[in-house]
């Protein structure tokens, strides 16, 4: 099994509220699932909605809010083929940005757990930076039922 370094970074408003473990874990998961053979290390930041907004205008040149956010340092080609591994022997995926109040937001419009919301907007991040994709029809199909299979194996602590 290939190692995984998931780096998390929480902004200090929301410490309180997120457990890292179990947040590493749910990213861990999607990348189980997509059984990947090489070592692979991503960043996951929780951040405030105004973070993610400016990151969103800079990035993206969105200036509007939005939920999480996936920059990939390698885009591969067909998300079907195993990654070719940088000279480190690392592949160094790229970084999920997750605003949790869209998160606290979102759990009470859908009358979930705020820990569910946080699991799915994980789950979408990851897989973006695997190359899943939701612009066209046939790939958020793909995508959907990834994200629905990862999740029935999330463990929740709420």
């Amino acid at each position: 099994m290939a190692e995984f370094e998931i780096n998390i970074s929480v902004q200090d408003e929301f410490t309180a509220y997120i457990n890292e473990d179990w947040l590493k874990n749910v990213a861990l998961e999607v990348l189980n699932t997509e059984i990947i053979t090489i070592p692979i290390e991503m960043g996951l930041v929780v951040a405030s909605a105004e973070t993610v907004q400016q990151l969103n205008l800079t990035y993206r040149g969105k200036d509007e809010p939005t939920d999480v956010l996936s920059f990939s340092f390698s885009e591969p080609e067909d998300s079907n083929k195993l990654f070719v591994p940088p000279p480190d022997g690392v592949c160094h995926l790229g970084e999920v940005i997750i605003s949790f109040p869209h998160v606290v937001q979102q759990a009470n419009k859908l009358g979930c757990h705020v820990e569910q919301e946080l699991a799915s907007l994980v789950v979408h991040g990851v897989l973006h930076l695997l190359g899943y994709d939701h612009e066209q029809l046939e790939e958020r199909q793909r995508m959907r039922a990834k994200e629905r299979q990862v999740l029935k194996k999330v463990k929740y602590t709420a």
